[in-house]
């Protein structure tokens, strides 16, 4: 088949590097695989290493390089890459959404790839994420809802059981099986989902993206698959800060939560985000409230609810 990957570097050259060097055994063996590789307007070195290691390698018959002037976040910048496979005179089967923290193990693109031809309807298909000692991670999950903001927010063991379908993240099933979305760090595409109802919103500057393009191809007829035959290291966090184990010592960036007021809006509404909204505020109070009396350690990033409060529907509108 004819796969294109796309592979987005901010500031995570030797990353990236490691991921393309998975990739080169793939490359080897198909002649219709190629990665566009972009660099995300690192303003560092990155470029430089990027481009010497492409030279060092030999990888130029596969990897083709483009350097942005300035940081168009996750989905603008992959949108740059799908783009350029877009328009190319032999367009490609699919694209793949490739994380530079992720290192593919054999076999991966092989699995993504007969899920993807297993029935026309299938348009998306996710890979099984796991950390370098194989343990699995969390990369299933539920779209975002009012009743998934009070388990989140609440963080009790009542809510949480009895509202436990509604809670966003979900464990990894042992099957192939359909979902709602998957994580976007290995996420294969098929080209013709992209003709449909276009690129990715690039109004999301990073987290929400995927949720959204899922989203938008379960309405237009096309299901979202996990297969946990395909398995990717992800280095959890690596290219955002945001996620993986030191995230709760930062403080999370405004962009967060601007792409989360975004994907409530376009889906739910102006009415059912300003529940969301009331809910997510309401219940992280109970949660910070029992946390005290019951002397629980700190679990959330600095300000987490004063910068929720400042950025939801209440203070930003739906601007």
């Amino acid at each position: 088949m004819n796969i294109v990957t796309i592979i987005v570097n901010y500031r995570t050259a030797d990353l990236t590097i490691d991921c393309l060097r998975s990739l080169e055994p793939i490359a080897n063996e198909n002649p219709g695989f190629s990665v566009e590789l972009i660099d995300g307007g690192s303003a560092d070195d990155s470029p430089e290493q990027l481009s010497q290691a492409i030279e060092k390698h030999h990888w130029q018959s596969w990897v083709h390089f483009t350097q942005l002037s300035d940081n168009k976040g996750f989905a603008g910048s992959n949108n740059v890459g799908i783009q350029a496979a877009l328009d190319r005179s032999n367009r490609p089967d699919a694209i793949w959404l490739l994380n530079p923290d992720t290192i593919v193990r054999t076999g991966a693109l092989n699995s993504l790839v007969e899920t993807l031809h297993a029935d026309a309807s299938i348009g998306l298909v996710g890979s099984r994420l796991e950390h370098r000692d194989g343990e699995v991670q969390i990369s299933t999950f539920r779209y975002p809802t009012i009743l998934s903001e009070l388990v989140d927010s609440v963080r009790c063991g009542v809510i949480s059981r009895l509202f436990a379908a509604y809670e966003v993240s979900s464990d990894p099933p042992a099957q192939a099986c359909a979902v709602p979305w998957v994580a976007g760090a290995s996420l294969i595409i098929k080209t013709e989902v992209f003709d449909e109802i276009g690129l990715l919103d690039d109004g999301y500057f990073m987290y929400f993206e995927e949720v959204d393009f899922c989203h938008r191809a379960e309405s237009a007829g096309y299901s979202c698959w996990y297969q946990p035959e395909s398995r990717v290291v992800h280095l959890v966090g690596q290219s955002s800060g945001v996620t993986g184990q030191s995230a709760t010592l930062r403080r999370r960036p405004a962009y967060w939560f601007d792409s989360r007021r975004r994907y409530f809006l376009s889906k739910h509404g102006v009415f059912k985000t300003a529940v969301a909204d009331a809910v997510w505020l309401c219940g992280r109070v109970t949660w910070n409230v029992r946390a005290v009396l019951q002397r629980k350690p700190a679990e959330d990033p600095p300000r987490l609810w004063r910068d929720f409060l400042s950025h939801s529907i209440f203070v930003r509108g739906t601007g």
